[in-house]
């Protein structure tokens, strides 16, 4: 499987193509869309809940307009790059308006990954806390806290 990183920016790419950005901008907005999504997924993971909120996106549970992930990467998006960039509140518009869809191509990929239907979050998960690192180090540590993030998002 794509990493998580990889997959949204494919989907920035995708999304952003037909919107004119200036060209000495293009590259901080462009990252800052993927950063931003990342950043939202990353802080949604380590939230009371946010695992299954991170679950319902991309199993299509809840809508992307509905989820945690889409409300944080747009606030991380306009805080940290639109307003920083004066690009105009139609153009600033219509990037913050790609969220969403950018969400939900990522998610899209993510369950088609999983043919089953079934999406197996535990690799992105344990990428977005940090706990991939921590465990794959420690063998054991890893297998075991595999096993707890699979029973968490009903892997068996």
């Amino acid at each position: 499987m794509a990493s998580l990183t990889d997959i949204i920016q494919q989907q920035v790419a995708s999304a952003a193509g037909n919107i004119e950005i200036p060209a000495d901008l293009k590259d901080k907005v462009l990252g800052g869309l993927t950063d931003s999504i990342v950043g939202g997924f990353t802080r949604t993971a380590t939230q009371p809940g946010g695992i299954e909120a991170i679950k319902s996106l991309v199993t299509g549970a809840t809508s992307v307009e509905n989820s945690p992930v889409t409300a944080l990467a747009g606030n991380l998006f306009s805080n940290n790059i639109l307003k920083n960039l004066n690009l105009g509140s139609l153009l600033s518009g219509k990037l913050l308006g790609l969220i969403p869809i950018i969400l939900g191509g990522a998610s899209k990929i993510i369950k088609d990954q999983n043919g089953d239907g079934k999406v197996d979050l535990t690799d992105i998960i344990m990428t977005l806390t940090g706990a991939g690192k921590k465990a794959t180090s420690s063998g054991l540590g890893g297998s075991i806290l595999k096993g707890v993030l699979g029973s968490i998002l009903g892997k068996k």
